[in-house]
């Protein structure tokens, strides 16, 4: 039996999870990495941890995988790599060590810098690369490490600096100095024109970053190296898969055709919609992107909406206002109430993305009353997940003109039986989750597989697709309509906080 092993760095975590060729999980090890905020708005990891985390994770899956299936690492067939995205990584090629922390997709320091270019850059940088001018993005980020961090100006000087989004930080160390990055990450730097595939001369100029320090662009799914023997692998195994998170889930819950979708529970919340081959722009506040890209293949785009935060407004009940010790109470607290008791919650910690891309906005919680409890704030933090993701789908139905009678779930959230029975009644549609739910993981390994014959074809991967959990809405237009309603006027009570 060979097997294949996927890297998943998220934003709170590291996994390595192993599948064999049935798609199921032969083994999974996960650790998490610590957030660091030192200023309000800015959000950094710190990314030799992210590396050190790697490694451990990759040592303790191919240990239970070994017990479980008496696996040995040669036996790997390839590794996929899946990431979190636009997060923002400076290092030393000489040393291999990290210039910085890495600046994650949250922060927001930039949003300054963005607010002052000229309205004709704007315009370009929208046109080309599908996005909206958001520090989200990592453009503005790499500008901000050019100019305010001396380690990586010396590097820069000397010839020496590496800059790339986190799966080219993984790569370089596993393969021993390789640097590269995939469409689907290259797409969300705001550097890569959407219809070129490649970094683009003049969005270089508005950010005043050399082309030397960026990787090169490959697809999502070929040989691009192999990993060293003194690595954590301990062995040359090819490395064969790279995508974005949002863009692995896509092929993890195998979205090939134009016109499937999915959403992504995670730190964020994050809706696909496959376009096929077609560049689409959104008129409803959504973002433009590549899908993936499979070896020769046209690349395939997507409309996408993000949410900032969905999954980590339950960490923030937990680590920051201590009313739940897990992330898994909150179902429980928020099952002793019936409903949010006319509280709403919006977590725009660091403003609001999709559909309203205000850097301005900041987090509220309205409709408090005496009689509010923690359990009601639990039930209107899960109520805010469902909301949120409900505006996304409502601007891909206006953009693309497809009706949504059902839509595909995974990620950490949909293991909360309320939340998605929450989802189902906000929208009125039904909510299909998966019997393997870690599809991020899972599309990174499908296209590492693709890339060297493991898997035939994306019909193979398609029929391996199983349904574990349907939800169905149990609520009524007029309830429905009049949450959204409340809802929207939460929203704007977030506007214009930051001047």
């Amino acid at each position: 039996m060979s097997y294949i092993a996927s890297l998943d760095q998220g934003t709170s975590s590291t996994r390595c999870m192993i599948f064999d060729k049935s798609g199921a999980v032969i083994a999974i090890a996960q650790k998490e990495h610590e957030q660091f905020t030192p200023h309000p708005g800015w959000v950094e990891h710190d990314a030799g941890e992210i590396w050190q985390n790697t490694q451990s994770v990759i040592k303790e899956a191919i240990s239970a995988a070994e017990k479980k299936a008496g696996l040995d690492s040669i036996e790997i067939s390839a590794i996929g790599i899946t990431n979190q995205r636009e997060t923002i990584v400076a290092w030393d090629a000489q040393t291999g060590k990290a210039l910085h922390n890495a600046i994650v997709w949250q922060d927001t320091r930039t949003a300054d810098f963005l607010d002052g270019l000229s309205q004709s850059d704007k315009e370009l940088l929208t046109s080309r690369t599908g996005l909206a001018i958001a520090p989200y993005f990592s453009a503005s980020k790499v500008n901000w490490l050019l100019n305010n961090v001396a380690s990586v100006k010396q590097a820069l000087a000397a010839g020496s600096l590496r800059i790339g989004t986190i799966d080219s930080w993984l790569t370089w160390n596993l393969s021993g100095g390789l640097h590269i990055t995939d469409v689907t990450n290259a797409s969300r730097t705001m550097l890569m024109n959407l219809q070129t595939l490649a970094w683009d001369s003049e969005l270089l100029e508005i950010f005043d970053i050399p082309l030397a320090i960026l990787p090169e662009i490959k697809s999502s799914s070929e040989v691009y190296g192999e990993s060293i023997k003194s690595g954590p692998f301990a062995a040359q195994i090819p490395i064969a898969g790279i995508l974005g998170d949002q863009h692995a889930a896509m092929v993890g819950q195998a979205c090939f055709e134009k016109g499937s979708s999915k959403t992504t529970y995670g730190t964020g919340n994050f809706a696909l919609l496959n376009t096929g081959t077609e560049i689409v722009r959104s008129k409803h506040g959504l973002l433009t992107t590549v899908c993936f890209k499979f070896g020769d293949q046209p690349a395939q785009y997507a409309l996408e909406g993000s949410v900032a935060v969905t999954g980590s407004a339950i960490q923030w009940l937990r680590d920051q206002l201590g009313i739940i010790s897990s992330a898994s109470e909150v179902e429980a607290l928020a099952l002793q109430v019936k409903d949010s008791g006319g509280v709403y919650f919006v977590p725009a910690f660091s403003g609001l993305f999709a559909p309203y891309w205000r850097s301005d906005a900041r987090g509220v919680i309205v409709g408090l009353t005496r009689a509010t409890t923690k359990a009601h704030l639990a039930r209107a933090a899960l109520d805010a997940i469902c909301y949120q993701t409900m505006e996304i789908m409502e601007a891909m139905v206006a953009d693309s003109g497809i009706a949504m009678t059902e839509m595909k779930v995974d990620g950490g959230i949909t293991a909360n039986q309320l939340c998605m029975q929450l989802q189902a009644d906000v929208m009125g549609i039904e909510i299909v989750k998966p019997l393997i739910t870690e599809t991020t993981a899972l599309g990174a390994a499908y296209a590492a597989g693709l890339a060297i014959g493991f898997w035939k074809s994306t019909d193979e991967v398609k029929a391996q697709w199983r349904q574990d959990r349907r939800w169905q809405a149990e609520s009524d237009e007029k309830t429905r309509t009049i949450g959204a309603a409340q809802w929207k006027r939460a929203v704007e009570r977030t506007f214009n906080w930051v001047e």
